[in-house]
Protein backbone atom coordinates (compact mmCIF):
# COMPACT_ATOMS: atom_id res chain seq x y z
CA UNK A 1 0.00 0.00 0.00
CA UNK A 2 1.54 3.32 -0.94
CA UNK A 3 0.39 6.76 0.63
CA UNK A 4 0.62 10.18 -1.13
CA UNK A 5 0.53 13.06 0.61
CA UNK A 6 -1.35 15.51 -1.15
CA UNK A 7 -2.46 18.59 1.08
CA UNK A 8 0.96 21.22 1.21
CA UNK A 9 0.85 23.21 4.24
CA UNK A 10 2.36 26.64 3.70
CA UNK A 11 0.81 30.23 3.86
CA UNK A 12 -1.86 31.40 6.61
CA UNK A 13 -2.43 28.19 7.84
CA UNK A 14 1.28 27.11 8.42
CA UNK A 15 1.14 29.59 11.26
CA UNK A 16 -0.73 27.22 13.79
CA UNK A 17 1.82 24.94 13.15
CA UNK A 18 4.50 27.60 13.82
CA UNK A 19 2.32 28.23 16.79
CA UNK A 20 2.55 24.61 17.74
CA UNK A 21 5.83 24.19 17.84
CA UNK A 22 6.64 27.45 19.42
CA UNK A 23 4.20 27.44 22.14
CA UNK A 24 3.56 23.96 23.20
CA UNK A 25 6.68 24.23 25.44
CA UNK A 26 5.60 24.31 29.06
CA UNK A 27 6.98 28.00 29.28
CA UNK A 28 5.44 29.30 26.40
CA UNK A 29 1.95 27.21 26.53
CA UNK A 30 1.26 28.47 29.98
CA UNK A 31 2.59 31.98 29.61
CA UNK A 32 5.48 32.21 31.89
CA UNK A 33 7.29 35.27 30.18
CA UNK A 34 6.27 37.47 28.13
CA UNK A 35 5.32 36.76 24.59
CA UNK A 36 5.94 39.16 22.09
CA UNK A 37 5.10 38.24 18.48
CA UNK A 38 5.72 39.80 14.96
CA UNK A 39 8.96 40.74 15.68
CA UNK A 40 10.03 41.25 12.54
CA UNK A 41 13.64 42.16 13.12
CA UNK A 42 14.13 43.96 16.17
CA UNK A 43 12.42 45.08 18.91
CA UNK A 44 13.78 47.84 21.30
CA UNK A 45 12.60 47.41 25.02
CA UNK A 46 12.55 50.55 26.67
CA UNK A 47 13.32 51.04 30.54
CA UNK A 48 13.41 54.37 32.11
CA UNK A 49 14.79 55.34 35.62
CA UNK A 50 13.84 58.43 37.91
CA UNK A 51 15.50 59.82 40.93
CA UNK A 52 14.99 62.44 42.92
CA UNK A 53 11.49 63.90 41.68
CA UNK A 54 9.84 64.65 45.12
CA UNK A 55 10.86 67.62 46.52
CA UNK A 56 9.13 70.18 49.44
CA UNK A 57 6.17 72.00 47.94
CA UNK A 58 6.31 75.15 46.81
CA UNK A 59 4.15 78.38 44.99
CA UNK A 60 6.96 77.91 41.83
CA UNK A 61 7.96 75.26 39.48
CA UNK A 62 10.75 73.84 40.44
CA UNK A 63 13.02 73.02 37.37
CA UNK A 64 15.95 70.64 37.66
CA UNK A 65 13.92 68.48 39.64
CA UNK A 66 15.32 64.92 39.48
CA UNK A 67 16.87 63.13 36.16
CA UNK A 68 14.79 60.59 33.66
CA UNK A 69 17.63 58.21 32.50
CA UNK A 70 16.00 56.16 29.28
CA UNK A 71 17.88 52.88 28.23
CA UNK A 72 16.96 49.85 26.75
CA UNK A 73 17.20 46.15 25.45
CA UNK A 74 17.51 44.97 22.01
CA UNK A 75 15.48 41.76 21.32
CA UNK A 76 16.49 40.39 17.96
CA UNK A 77 15.38 37.05 17.10
CA UNK A 78 17.56 34.42 15.46
CA UNK A 79 16.47 32.89 12.44
CA UNK A 80 15.90 28.89 12.41
CA UNK A 81 15.31 25.97 10.12
CA UNK A 82 14.22 22.41 10.02
CA UNK A 83 15.03 20.71 6.53
CA UNK A 84 14.55 16.88 7.26
CA UNK A 85 13.84 13.45 4.88
CA UNK A 86 11.04 11.34 6.54
CA UNK A 87 10.75 7.90 5.20
CA UNK A 88 6.35 7.37 5.29
CA UNK A 89 7.03 3.89 5.82
CA UNK A 90 8.74 4.29 9.01
CA UNK A 91 5.92 6.69 10.44
CA UNK A 92 2.61 5.39 8.57
CA UNK A 93 2.16 2.23 10.71
CA UNK A 94 2.13 4.42 14.33
CA UNK A 95 -0.40 6.55 12.67
CA UNK A 96 -2.04 3.96 10.75
CA UNK A 97 -2.55 2.15 14.45
CA UNK A 98 -3.59 5.42 16.28
CA UNK A 99 -6.60 5.54 12.90
CA UNK A 100 -7.27 2.13 14.07
CA UNK A 101 -7.98 2.79 17.83
CA UNK A 102 -4.82 0.61 18.46
CA UNK A 103 -3.11 4.16 20.39
CA UNK A 104 -3.27 5.01 23.88
CA UNK A 105 -2.75 8.92 22.22
CA UNK A 106 -6.63 10.35 21.34
CA UNK A 107 -4.73 13.22 20.48
CA UNK A 108 -2.96 12.46 17.35
CA UNK A 109 -3.97 13.68 13.89
CA UNK A 110 -6.05 12.41 11.73
CA UNK A 111 -4.03 13.07 8.50
CA UNK A 112 -0.98 11.66 7.88
CA UNK A 113 0.71 15.07 6.92
CA UNK A 114 -0.94 16.73 9.92
CA UNK A 115 0.82 14.06 11.80
CA UNK A 116 4.12 14.27 10.41
CA UNK A 117 4.19 18.02 11.16
CA UNK A 118 3.47 16.99 14.77
CA UNK A 119 6.03 14.80 15.12
CA UNK A 120 8.40 17.73 13.80
CA UNK A 121 6.78 20.35 16.20
CA UNK A 122 6.95 17.81 18.99
CA UNK A 123 11.22 18.51 18.37
CA UNK A 124 11.27 22.11 17.64
CA UNK A 125 9.25 22.87 20.83
CA UNK A 126 11.82 20.59 23.20
CA UNK A 127 14.52 22.69 21.23
CA UNK A 128 12.99 25.91 22.04
CA UNK A 129 12.03 25.18 25.86
CA UNK A 130 15.58 24.64 26.24
CA UNK A 131 17.28 27.43 24.62
CA UNK A 132 14.69 30.17 25.97
CA UNK A 133 16.38 29.22 29.49
CA UNK A 134 19.92 27.61 28.85
CA UNK A 135 20.41 28.43 25.44
CA UNK A 136 24.13 28.91 25.19
CA UNK A 137 23.87 31.34 21.65
CA UNK A 138 26.32 30.43 18.63
CA UNK A 139 25.97 27.59 15.84
CA UNK A 140 22.07 26.38 15.76
CA UNK A 141 21.34 28.02 19.23
CA UNK A 142 20.47 31.44 20.66
CA UNK A 143 21.11 32.92 23.95
CA UNK A 144 18.61 32.18 26.60
CA UNK A 145 18.43 33.84 30.17
CA UNK A 146 20.93 32.02 31.95
CA UNK A 147 23.61 32.76 29.43
CA UNK A 148 22.37 36.19 28.67
CA UNK A 149 22.36 37.02 32.87
CA UNK A 150 25.76 35.62 33.18
CA UNK A 151 27.49 37.95 30.77
CA UNK A 152 25.94 40.65 31.74
CA UNK A 153 27.91 43.57 33.88
CA UNK A 154 25.00 45.03 35.35
CA UNK A 155 23.59 42.40 37.36
CA UNK A 156 24.53 43.03 40.45
CA UNK A 157 26.88 40.98 42.37
CA UNK A 158 25.11 40.19 45.24
CA UNK A 159 21.77 38.72 43.03
CA UNK A 160 24.02 36.22 40.86
CA UNK A 161 24.74 33.29 43.28
CA UNK A 162 27.17 30.62 42.37
CA UNK A 163 25.11 27.03 43.08
CA UNK A 164 26.42 25.20 45.67
CA UNK A 165 29.04 22.73 45.35
CA UNK A 166 27.42 19.26 44.84
CA UNK A 167 24.64 20.08 43.54
CA UNK A 168 21.14 20.67 45.18
CA UNK A 169 18.98 17.87 47.07
CA UNK A 170 16.43 17.64 49.57
CA UNK A 171 18.72 18.11 52.29
CA UNK A 172 19.49 21.70 51.06
CA UNK A 173 17.33 23.36 48.48
CA UNK A 174 15.41 24.96 51.27
CA UNK A 175 18.67 27.03 51.76
CA UNK A 176 19.49 27.55 48.13
CA UNK A 177 16.11 28.47 47.46
CA UNK A 178 15.69 30.83 50.37
CA UNK A 179 19.43 32.22 49.16
CA UNK A 180 17.75 33.42 45.74
CA UNK A 181 14.57 34.83 47.70
CA UNK A 182 16.59 36.75 50.03
CA UNK A 183 18.51 38.35 47.06
CA UNK A 184 15.40 39.14 45.55
CA UNK A 185 15.52 43.65 45.44
CA UNK A 186 12.86 44.76 47.82
CA UNK A 187 10.99 46.63 45.11
CA UNK A 188 10.52 43.39 43.29
CA UNK A 189 9.16 41.28 46.18
CA UNK A 190 5.78 41.36 46.60
CA UNK A 191 4.79 42.09 42.50
CA UNK A 192 2.09 39.80 41.25
CA UNK A 193 4.04 38.51 39.02
CA UNK A 194 7.19 37.66 40.43
CA UNK A 195 8.32 34.26 39.71
CA UNK A 196 11.12 31.63 41.37
CA UNK A 197 12.12 29.60 38.08
CA UNK A 198 13.84 26.52 38.90
CA UNK A 199 15.15 24.08 37.05
CA UNK A 200 13.72 19.81 37.11
CA UNK A 201 16.23 18.79 39.50
CA UNK A 202 15.68 21.46 41.92
CA UNK A 203 11.76 20.89 41.38
CA UNK A 204 12.42 17.61 42.47
CA UNK A 205 14.59 18.10 45.35
CA UNK A 206 12.36 20.68 46.85
CA UNK A 207 8.93 18.78 46.14
CA UNK A 208 10.65 15.73 48.30
CA UNK A 209 11.81 18.26 50.90
CA UNK A 210 8.57 19.04 51.03
CA UNK A 211 7.67 15.33 51.68
CA UNK A 212 9.00 15.49 55.22
CA UNK A 213 12.48 16.67 54.75
CA UNK A 214 14.64 20.11 55.54
CA UNK A 215 12.26 20.58 58.75
CA UNK A 216 8.49 20.24 57.48
CA UNK A 217 7.55 17.45 59.69
CA UNK A 218 7.01 13.83 59.21
CA UNK A 219 3.87 13.71 57.14
CA UNK A 220 5.28 16.43 54.84
CA UNK A 221 3.05 19.67 53.33
CA UNK A 222 -0.59 19.07 53.97
CA UNK A 223 0.26 15.90 55.72
CA UNK A 224 0.93 14.24 52.16
CA UNK A 225 4.03 12.95 52.87
CA UNK A 226 5.84 11.85 49.62
CA UNK A 227 2.67 12.29 47.79
CA UNK A 228 3.27 15.61 46.48
CA UNK A 229 2.19 17.00 43.21
CA UNK A 230 4.08 19.69 41.22
CA UNK A 231 1.69 22.32 40.47
CA UNK A 232 1.05 25.28 42.50
CA UNK A 233 3.97 25.42 44.44
CA UNK A 234 4.93 28.18 46.39
CA UNK A 235 8.29 29.54 48.60
CA UNK A 236 7.98 31.97 50.64
CA UNK A 237 5.28 33.71 48.95
CA UNK A 238 6.69 33.51 45.83
CA UNK A 239 5.48 31.49 42.91
CA UNK A 240 7.54 28.67 41.63
CA UNK A 241 7.83 27.30 38.35
CA UNK A 242 9.62 24.25 36.85
CA UNK A 243 11.44 25.26 34.10
CA UNK A 244 12.57 21.90 32.19
CA UNK A 245 14.59 24.20 29.98
CA UNK A 246 17.02 25.06 32.68
CA UNK A 247 20.04 23.13 33.17
CA UNK A 248 20.44 21.18 36.43
CA UNK A 249 21.26 23.41 39.79
CA UNK A 250 19.91 26.65 37.75
CA UNK A 251 17.11 29.18 39.51
CA UNK A 252 16.16 32.83 38.38
CA UNK A 253 13.93 34.86 40.17
CA UNK A 254 12.33 37.41 37.97
CA UNK A 255 8.79 39.02 37.00
CA UNK A 256 6.63 37.59 34.25
CA UNK A 257 6.87 40.89 32.63
CA UNK A 258 10.39 41.51 32.88
CA UNK A 259 11.40 38.39 30.78
CA UNK A 260 10.69 38.41 27.31
CA UNK A 261 10.25 36.02 24.44
CA UNK A 262 10.26 37.36 20.59
CA UNK A 263 9.15 35.20 17.29
CA UNK A 264 7.56 36.59 14.27
CA UNK A 265 4.69 34.22 14.71
CA UNK A 266 1.96 35.45 12.58
CA UNK A 267 4.87 37.30 9.56
CA UNK A 268 6.27 36.42 6.43
CA UNK A 269 9.35 35.00 7.68
CA UNK A 270 7.62 31.84 9.11
CA UNK A 271 7.18 28.81 7.22
CA UNK A 272 5.94 25.09 7.31
CA UNK A 273 5.64 23.23 4.09
CA UNK A 274 5.61 19.39 3.52
CA UNK A 275 6.86 18.23 0.43
CA UNK A 276 5.89 14.54 -1.12
CA UNK A 277 8.88 13.10 -2.59
CA UNK A 278 7.28 10.05 -4.33
CA UNK A 279 5.54 11.97 -7.41
CA UNK A 280 9.24 13.49 -7.76
CA UNK A 281 11.80 10.94 -7.36
CA UNK A 282 9.67 7.63 -6.50
CA UNK A 283 10.79 7.49 -2.98
CA UNK A 284 8.43 6.77 0.31
CA UNK A 285 10.32 10.13 1.52
CA UNK A 286 8.62 13.29 2.46
CA UNK A 287 10.51 16.14 3.32
CA UNK A 288 9.76 18.97 6.10
CA UNK A 289 10.39 22.47 5.37
CA UNK A 290 10.06 24.76 8.34
CA UNK A 291 11.32 28.36 8.90
CA UNK A 292 11.17 30.83 11.93
CA UNK A 293 12.20 33.29 14.65
CA UNK A 294 13.15 33.12 17.99
CA UNK A 295 15.25 34.92 20.78
CA UNK A 296 14.62 36.01 24.38
CA UNK A 297 15.72 39.15 26.16
CA UNK A 298 14.86 40.68 29.49
CA UNK A 299 13.66 44.15 30.70
CA UNK A 300 15.98 45.07 34.12
CA UNK A 301 18.43 43.36 34.69
CA UNK A 302 19.00 44.81 38.26
CA UNK A 303 15.45 43.42 38.96
CA UNK A 304 16.47 39.95 37.86
CA UNK A 305 18.76 37.28 40.76
CA UNK A 306 20.20 34.36 38.89
CA UNK A 307 21.35 31.35 40.70
CA UNK A 308 23.76 29.18 38.64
Amino acid sequence: MSLAITTSYAGEFSGKYIAAALLSGDTLANEEITIMPNVRFKSVIQKASTNNIVRDASCDFQTGQGTLTLTEQILEPKEFQVNLDLCKKDLFATWQGAEMGYSQYADLPASFSDFVLAHVAAKVSDFTETQIWSGAGGAGSFSGFATLLAADAALPALQEIAAVGGGVNAANVIAQMGSVVDAIPTTVYGKDDLRLYVSSNVGRAYTRALGGFAGTGNAGYDSKGTNQVLGNLFFDGVQVVVSKGMADNTMIAAEKSNLFFGTGLLNESQEVRTIDMQEVDGSMNVRVILRYTAGVQYGEVTDIVLYA
